[in-house]
């Protein structure tokens, strides 16, 4: 007879629950029949990472430890954040809460670093901190980046002339020792240099730098990069490039967890009311379960990309997001960018679905692409579906480039709106006025969140070009390279890396390079850096 203790829960059907989990950054608990938590982790993509505790292959190549793991797990919870940063925020919390006994690191009283300034002090300064305490001070953080924390914090005194010394109050014997008014590292208010008034003023853009109000700043330091990348002075650009990422690491918000007891609340945004919302508000007949949003990103004239995010039933579907480089628009020309990048989108769903029913028969169709690509949904796979909503980054000029383009493919009647940023208005083909939502309302929200995350994507594979442009050079210091050896070498071997790790047989295949050229190269890349 086979007893069972009725107490202990069944285990779970792991394989079943792993269809609720999604393909979103986040923290998973794992649990002993017993219900207490063994383990604590983060994950970019939870489904993929807790698939991966359940394949056996998994277990077989398993140390004895993670194996012992895996048979204790009896089930699993999980909690989504916003981005990897938070995540890692909230597993230190819960480590530090649970003591899981699976786990090594974070269950010391270490914390995360967060920047603090007191306003009382009659010269407020940037200090580090790991404790809040209740000082009437103002913290930012906790931050996961540390070194970037600390270049952005020297960042912002040079940039706000902020003191850095330690004195509460310092007077005239501190400044004769202090260098910082020399070099022009501080605004030397000990000494009446500035005023106190006019002093605080500039804690006080600091502190709205921190807060996130000014990332125009990050903005202007980008386009400086791309400046000095364009002039060939590509050392000022790197060090720029790591100044921007340093800030971006920073200023990236994160929900503080630290008051947090057991699993955060869940998020307040109800992206399925707020797509029934949207309906609503754009007079549509069916809701817009599948959205595709597209963003130009031309920050300078070295590269102009654009990208395609979509969303599903109100969530971002990754897997599906898409990136274009411009290829036929010559400059900054933001509405020949965006019939381009349309066009191209729409013309390659529209032949994977003729690839998918057949060319005879999308051929004898009488029906209209749109009407034919409805007809066909079925039969069609996720990739050759139409979406249901078109959203275009930008007001009248972009929306018109996009339907003209449009309806040369037949899909005229495909729904379409584009989104100014300026006053976030809505403009709908043939309405002369557009559509301006409350700030409150959801679906505002949602197309905010598409529009933004289609704005980050583009933004992101600009700035991959640049580093990539700027990592390359290197080759131009090369004794022997000139720029058509250059492009030949590029164009061969990728990129940079895999020129590094080629062998000089091989390199020497690049017309224009002989052998011993090629040792000569694979030399200089050697003892100039990775």
């Amino acid at each position: 007879m086979i007893w069972r203790d009725m107490a202990t829960p069944e285990k779970t059907d792991f394989q079943k629950k792993l269809h609720d989990v999604p393909h979103e950054p986040g923290v998973y608990l794992m649990r002993d029949r017993f219900k207490k938590v063994i383990y604590v982790g983060k994950a970019r993509d939870l489904r993929k990472r807790l698939a991966s505790y359940f394949t056996p292959s998994r277990k077989k190549r398993a140390e004895l430890k993670t194996k012992a793991l895996i048979d204790s797990i009896w089930s699993f919870d999980i909690h989504t954040v916003r981005s990897e940063p938070e995540a890692l925020l909230l597993e230190s919390k819960l480590i530090k809460d649970y003591r899981p006994k699976y786990n090594v690191s974070f269950r010391d009283d270490k914390r995360f670093l967060m920047a603090k300034v007191n306003l009382e002090e009659p010269l407020p300064r940037f200090q580090l901190a790991r404790v809040r305490k209740g000082d009437g001070a103002k913290y930012f953080g906790p931050f996961v980046h540390s070194a970037a924390l600390r270049e952005t914090l020297n960042w912002l005194s040079l940039e706000f002339g902020l003191r850095t010394c330690s004195p509460l109050q310092p007077g005239e014997s501190d400044y004769k020792h202090c260098h910082d008014d020399v070099i022009r590292n501080c605004s030397a208010p000990c000494v009446g240099k500035v005023s106190g008034e006019e002093y605080r003023a500039k804690v006080e853009e600091a502190c709205a730098f921190m807060k996130g109000r000014s990332r125009e700043m990050v903005g202007e330091i980008e386009t400086e990069m791309l400046r000095a990348a364009e002039d060939q002075d590509f050392e000022r650009a790197a060090q720029l490039r790591d100044m921007a990422e340093s800030m971006k690491k920073t200023l990236l918000r994160a929900r503080n967890f630290l008051g947090v007891s057991g699993l955060p609340e869940g998020s307040t945004i109800q992206p399925k009311q707020d797509v029934l919302e949207l309906q609503q508000a754009l007079g549509m007949a069916q809701a817009p379960t599948v959205m595709e949003c597209f963003d130009i990103s031309n920050i300078s004239n070295t590269y102009s990309v654009a990208s395609m995010v979509q969303f599903r039933e109100g969530r971002a579907k990754n897997q599906n997001y898409r990136r274009f480089r411009i290829k036929t628009v010559t400059g900054q020309d933001d509405f020949a960018s965006m019939a381009e990048v349309v066009k191209r989108r729409y013309t390659g769903i529209l032949r994977a679905a003729r690839d998918a029913v057949g060319e005879e028969v999308a051929m004898q169709s009488q029906l209209q692409p749109l009407e034919a690509m409805r007809e066909w949904q079925e039969k069609l796979p996720v990739s050759a579906r139409l979406p249901d909503l078109v959203i275009v980054d930008g007001g009248k000029g972009q929306l018109s480039s996009a339907m003209k383009e449009l309806q040369l493919l037949g899909l005229h009647d495909l729904p379409i709106i584009g989104l100014a940023k300026e006053r976030e208005e809505i403009f709908q083909p043939g309405c002369s006025q557009p559509i301006v939502l409350s700030h409150e309302t959801g679906a505002l929200k949602l197309l905010q969140r598409i529009r933004d995350e289609a704005h980050r994507f583009a933004n992101g594979y600009h700035q991959i070009l640049m580093k990539r442009r700027i990592k390359e050079s290197v080759l131009d210091d090369c004794p022997g390279i000139s720029r058509i050896r250059k492009e030949r070498l590029l164009k061969s071997f990728g990129s940079l890396a895999r020129l590094r790790k080629a062998e000089i047989e091989k390199i020497a295949e690049v017309p224009g390079i002989s052998l011993k050229l090629a040792g000569e190269i694979l030399q200089f890349l050697k003892t100039h850096g990775s």
